[in-house]
């Protein structure tokens, strides 16, 4: 009688060794796919988070432009002045009108740019705000640049007045500090 019962013993034992590794098996398997499941969903919040940064700082800019606009347009002023441009009579913010004035006099007279490179060259205060405007305008392209995923915004502004207005600005003041005249 004792074979058998060894014999009986030994088969459970193996039964609920059996038993044991598949459902370790198991739990290992569903313990995975968890951690899975946890490292998507991880990610997803990272992604779902630094997309709301984003948006946050876009907005950030958006609440603030009308003291970025109007840092902007005081360099302006005296620039305008120095090359004869009146502003837009347009009922855009006073920034696009003045920049859009300032290209619109370039467009029909070339010579503006030789009349900046000389107010530029001649004119410390004027020199000053053009460095301010082009360091600040670009800045504010960097930060539109770096903060918005999608870069509708940033392309809209390079794009726009605001690039074209730094391009014209640079090339006055690279004249002006070679000294080469148009």
């Amino acid at each position: 009688m004792q074979p058998i019962i060894i014999l009986s013993l030994s088969v459970l034992v193996l039964i609920g060794i059996i038993a044991i590794f598949v459902i370790t098996r198991n739990i290992n398997t569903k313990i995975g796919q968890i951690t899975k499941t946890l490292e998507f969903q991880y990610n997803l919040i990272m992604k779902i988070q630094s997309l709301l940064k984003n948006k946050n700082a876009t907005n950030a800019v958006a609440e603030n432009a009308e003291i970025i606009y109007s840092d902007l347009l005081q360099n302006l002023i005296p620039i305008m002045a120095a090359i004869d441009a009146m502003p837009r009579n347009t009922t855009e913010h006073p920034l696009w009108r003045a920049l859009g004035g300032i290209m619109d006099e370039y467009a029909k007279n070339p010579f503006a740019l030789e009349k900046l490179r000389r107010s530029i060259k001649l004119d410390s205060g004027i020199a000053h705000n053009v460095a301010n405007y082009i360091t600040r305008a670009n800045r504010l392209l960097q930060y539109l640049t770096t903060t918005e995923p999608d870069g509708i915004l940033s392309s809209t502004f390079t794009d726009g007045l605001l690039g074209q207005s730094l391009t014209f600005f640079n090339q006055a003041q690279q004249l002006a500090e070679s000294g080469d005249q148009i």
